[in-house]
């Protein structure tokens, strides 16, 4: 099996801006990716609290991003709001050279 089995690029470094968030979508799914100090994180971009599609256009603090419609805030590693629960998909990220790939075989939360 290889190493990018599973991977898709979706852009390039310079497509996304630092503590900025941008709006993909590799076959079904529908990607936030953002980068903060320097590191990439990729979620799903559709909010589970009303399927809302605008994770990708959040305000960012501490590691989270927030919900612009209605403030649900998530982990920007792990998916999971601060109480554990009715989180968001993550998605696993490459940098190779000046291109971002990312696994678009979701991990799904466990609930």
């Amino acid at each position: 099996m290889s190493e990018m089995e599973g991977f898709a690029k979706i852009c390039t470094l310079g497509d996304v801006k630092e503590n900025q968030g941008k709006k993909f979508i590799v076959g079904s799914e529908e990607i936030a990716l953002f980068k903060v100090k320097g590191k990439f994180y990729a979620l799903s971009n559709v909010c589970p609290h009303q399927h809302i599609s605008l994770i990708y256009d959040g305000f960012l603090d501490d590691g989270k991003v927030f919900c612009p419609a209605h403030g649900w805030q998530f982990n920007l590693e792990t998916g999971l709001q601060p109480d554990g629960r009715s989180g968001l998909s993550t998605y696993k990220v490459k940098v190779l050279e000046n291109e971002i790939w990312v696994k678009v075989i979701k991990k799904e939360l466990q609930w």
